[in-house]
């Protein structure tokens, strides 16, 4: 057992912001949960995935919203009713009596600045260790796109419950149907609620979780903190095995807030070559010079001049951005080659029209070496 020190805060949110892709919530909103639980003497237990008995009853989930929506209401007053009256801590209990059973471990659903935190705050709520891992090793806009569907983790039952206290319990084989249900939920109440899905045993977590990124968000954080903000590109593309795609200007932006979800297409122009993000809350596709160079769930990460993550909501016209492309973990790339897999985290859940292919032999093909 291991614990996050209070000391980590900065740094591991400086790493989940890389990590999280554009999407997995706000600097603000995470650092407000994890000071809040300092002033309470909070304690966050990790545990690696590798230690978690095999006949042990896990859980995931987080809060469910529009990444806009979030940014626009006061993080204070969400932080401080939450010691009142805790969606997540709320719709986790319900999966308890669902399910017959005590949770024995939460694993986040993603890494990032608000989902991962998110979490933490939970487990300590409930005294149990949260797993230094997640479903992705990234964020995603959708609950149905993780690894753990494609390794035969089921999604259902999920529990899930809006701001106003209404709650549903989705149980259904069909993958997209728990998070439209989702979306439709938190649409019609403050564009907020929080989710419990993919119990699962701690055997079938080994097999299907994206191992030790919480440590790993944390010591990519150290690192860019102790660097120049001009040396952090270098530093993540080294620390990610990834490429520095482009470093240039957002030239322009399309923007729209749809159905729960935040869709943006950032055009980035380094006077040479533009690249365009597609981006569905999170950064899910590039195109170099109209070729295409990166497709989810293979990683676009986007820094800021001062070397740290932007948030896709962030994403402004005039800002001076460096592009950075990475591979996913092979475990999430052998989710998505899997049939099911295939089909949960297809490109045409964000607007597209393209086979996934690794960003490996999609850059060779254009001559950039990765």
């Amino acid at each position: 057992m291991k614990r996050v020190s209070y000391e980590d805060i900065e740094a591991l949110i400086e790493g989940a912001a890389i990590l999280g892709t554009g999407g997995g919530g706000d600097r603000e909103f995470g650092l407000a949960i994890l000071k809040n639980d300092v002033r309470r003497k909070r304690e966050w237990k990790l545990v690696d995935p590798s230690e978690v008995p095999n006949d042990s009853l896990v859980v995931s989930g987080g809060i469910m919203g529009s990444v806009k929506a979030l940014k626009e209401k006061s993080v204070e007053e969400i932080v401080e009713k939450w010691e009142e009256d805790f969606e997540l801590l709320n719709v986790t209990k319900v999966m308890e009596r669902y399910l017959g059973r005590k949770i024995d471990y939460f694993v986040p659903f993603e890494i990032g600045c608000l989902n991962t935190p998110v979490i933490m705050t939970l487990c300590s709520r409930m005294n149990i260790p949260m797993v230094d891992g997640d479903a992705l090793g990234r964020a995603a806009p959708e609950t149905q796109m993780t690894s753990f569907i494609g390794h035969g983790i089921r999604l259902c039952p999920m529990p899930l419950i809006d701001a106003s206290k209404n709650l549903i319990v989705v149980d259904s084989d069909d993958i997209f149907l728990p998070d439209e249900i989702g979306r439709w939920l938190i649409t019609r109440s403050g564009q907020m609620g929080a989710n419990n899905h993919y119990p699962m045993t701690g055997e079938q977590l080994k097999k299907a979780v994206i191992p030790n990124t919480v440590t790993k968000a944390i010591e990519l954080g150290y690192r860019i903190l102790s660097s120049k903000p001009e040396d952090v590109p270098h530093v993540v593309a080294d620390f990610m095995n990834g490429k520095i795609l482009i470093k240039g200007r957002v030239s322009s932006i399309e923007e729209e807030d749809r159905g729960g979800f935040f869709f943006k297409y950032a055009f980035i122009d380094d006077g040479k070559h533009t690249v365009k993000i597609t981006i569905k809350n999170e950064y899910m596709m590039a195109r170099y010079d109209e070729d295409v160079a990166t497709i989810f769930p293979d990683m676009i990460m986007v820094l800021s001049e001062e070397g740290r993550g932007v948030m896709s909501t962030d994403l402004v016209e005039g800002m001076e951005v460096t592009v950075i492309v990475a591979p996913a973990h092979e475990r999430l790339r052998e989710a998505v080659r899997d049939p099911l897999g295939k089909i949960a985290m297809s490109s045409k859940r964000f607007g597209e029209e393209v086979e996934y292919t690794e960003l490996e032999k999609l850059l060779n093909e254009r001559g950039i070496q990765i």
